[in-house]
C-alpha cells in the first residue's frame, strides 16, 4: 500500500508517525490514529491547489537572471542611467503574474 503521507498529515495534524505499510499511524502521544480516506483525499486536493497557486513563483525563480547578472545590470544602470535591471525583472513578473 502506498500512502500519501503529506495528505495524511494535512488531514490529521497530530500524526507524527506513519509506517510505509500503513499498518501503524500514530499521533504525538503514540496513540493509533484511524484515517478516513475521504479526509485524506480532501487534504490532497487542498495540497495540490496550494502547490498550483505558487506555480508562478517557481517559474519566476527559473527565469530571473542570476544574482551576479542582476548586480552587474544594477551597476551598469547606475553608471549609464539605464533601466536594464528593472526592465528584466518587470518582464519576468509580467510573463509570470500572480494569480
Amino acid at each position: 500500500m502506498i500512502l500519501d503521507h503529506d495528505a495524511i498529515r494535512k488531514a490529521y495534524p497530530t500524526v507524527t508517525f506513519i509506517d510505509d505499510k500503513g499498518s501503524v499511524i500514530q499521533d504525538e502521544s503514540g496513540n493509533s490514529v484511524t484515517i478516513e480516506q475521504s479526509k485524506v483525499d480532501a487534504a490532497r486536493v487542498t495540497l495540490d491547489a496550494e502547490f498550483e497557486a505558487l506555480n508562478y513563483a517557481r517559474n519566476r525563480v527559473k527565469e530571473y537572471p542570476s544574482q551576479a547578472e542582476q548586480f552587474d545590470m544594477q551597476y551598469w544602470d547606475s553608471v549609464n542611467g539605464t533601466t536594464t535591471w528593472k526592465d528584466a525583472i518587470a518582464k519576468v513578473k509580467s510573463d509570470n503574474p500572480k494569480p
